[in-house]
């Protein structure tokens, strides 16, 4: 859990990921066969087969795992010193009132207010009590003089909201579960497997997913893999009040294993695979299929080659939040099962 703490709370919105790098070179170092970083900044670590396994064809499998959480870049400051945003991935305006912020300047980080510039509750008409804001309307206040910022601050620095990572009953809470916790089960995962894996094992941090999958369209023309497991979370609307077709994944049902989302549809010999594994391994799984949105899978799917694909989701509340709440069983599943799949079980 204190990996995964450091994971969800080391900065890196898409295109400024280097933090998430470094603590992943630190925390695996002695791991790999050879670790690259390639000319987009994916990360890429490689452990050849331990050993080959009669009856598998395939010697590759690339596992991606995007490092970006969504954010914003200072996009402007204004002539009283307030800084303008603009967001990196998709953000519910709903979400974001009142909420402190980091700004990663290049002289270091400085501690900020996020808010909409609109009246008070106090003087609020009632118009302006329904109003959502647009992202274009809030504002970053530094509490600082003018002069200070603009020589401080300048457009393009990153902007994250401030919150920690806790343990909540059987819950990890906090920001960019999507997708720190996509390394951390993969990780996990090929560790546990190391020394036993028939594949040569690919692990990719990739880049810029959540402005289009960037990094895994680059990664996909250049590894040299049969197979591709996307790792990444899903919805877990599973509050009250939803409606029950509605739910999409629910927590603590264990790793969900997609069928389809509107990026990719998973090759169903690798669904069957892993449903089978799962059942034989008595690991608790949930089927997926997700309406709107993507993962990595959907580059690594159809370029360089094609590959058989598949998604493993970790059932994920309140997603593109900064109190995204993930099941620490769910993460178990998930970590036993790819584990089980890397050593041919």
């Amino acid at each position: 859990m204190e990996f995964l703490k450091q994971l969800t709370e080391t900065p890196g919105v898409s295109g400024r990921e280097e933090q998430v790098r470094d603590l992943i070179r630190k925390h695996t170092k002695g791991w790999w066969d050879s670790l690259e970083e390639d000319r987009i900044g994916n990360l890429i670590g490689t452990i050849k087969a331990a050993k080959r396994k009669r009856g598998i064809k395939e010697k590759g499998v690339v596992i991606g795992c995007h490092l970006d959480q969504i954010g914003f870049y200072v996009r402007s400051i204004d002539d009283a010193g307030f800084l303008r945003v603009q967001q990196l991935g998709g953000f519910d305006a709903r979400n974001l009132f009142a909420r402190r912020v980091r700004v990663l300047t290049v002289k270091g980080e400085l501690p900020g207010v996020l808010n909409p510039i609109t009246p008070p509750v106090h003087i609020a008409s009632p118009e302006d009590l329904k109003k959502i804001p647009k992202i274009t309307e809030f504002a970053v206040d530094l509490g600082m003089p003018v002069s200070q910022v603009k020589r401080r601050v300048h457009p393009g620095d990153p902007v994250v909201i401030e919150q920690t990572t806790v343990e909540m009953g059987q819950l990890v809470c906090g920001q960019a579960m999507d997708d720190r916790v996509s390394p951390w089960v993969a990780l996990n995962a090929i560790k546990k497997a190391k020394g036993k894996n028939v594949y040569d094992v690919y692990w990719l941090g990739s880049v810029q997913e959540e402005v289009g999958l960037r990094g895994a369209m680059v990664a996909a023309q250049n590894i040299d893999a049969e197979v591709a497991i996307a790792v990444d979370v899903t919805l877990a609307v599973d509050t009250p009040t939803i409606r029950k077709e509605d739910t999409i994944s629910k927590l603590g049902d264990g790793v969900a294993i997609k069928v389809m989302d509107s990026a990719s549809i998973s090759t169903r010999s690798l669904v069957d695979e892993f449903v089978a594994l799962a059942k034989r391994k008595k690991i608790k799984y949930q089927y997926e299929l997700l309406p709107l949105g993507g993962t990595d899978a959907g580059m690594l799917q159809r370029l360089g080659g094609g590959r058989r694909t598949i998604t493993l989701s970790i059932p994920c509340r309140y997603v593109h939040t900064v109190c995204e709440s993930v099941h620490k069983k769910d993460l178990t599943a998930a970590v036993n099962l790819l584990a089980a799949w890397l050593m041919g079980s």
